[in-house]
């Protein structure tokens, strides 16, 4: 299983019940949510074989931006711990 995340400007209930439709036709998506309290509006997607790509694509076809976050092997080792 694979967790991504993404930087939006999905800021509000109304921004995610509009971009929920596009989310849901991207293949393996599992469950996703946006933390619309953090500044960078950061989308996190759970899925297994979920392709980055296929995120943006649908995100920007909903109207909004969106840039992968890029996460280090380096912080995901601390993480674990």
């Amino acid at each position: 299983m694979s967790r991504l995340k993404f930087k939006t400007n999905i800021n509000c209930a109304s921004c995610i019940a509009n971009v929920t439709p596009y989310l849901e036709e991207v293949d393996n998506i599992e469950s996703w949510q946006v933390d619309t309290t953090s500044k960078d509006k950061i989308l996190t997607v759970v899925g297994d074989d979920v392709k980055a790509g296929e995120v943006e694509k649908a995100v920007k076809s909903a109207g909004y931006k969106i840039d992968q976050v890029r996460v280090s092997v380096f912080s995901k080792f601390f993480s674990l711990l």
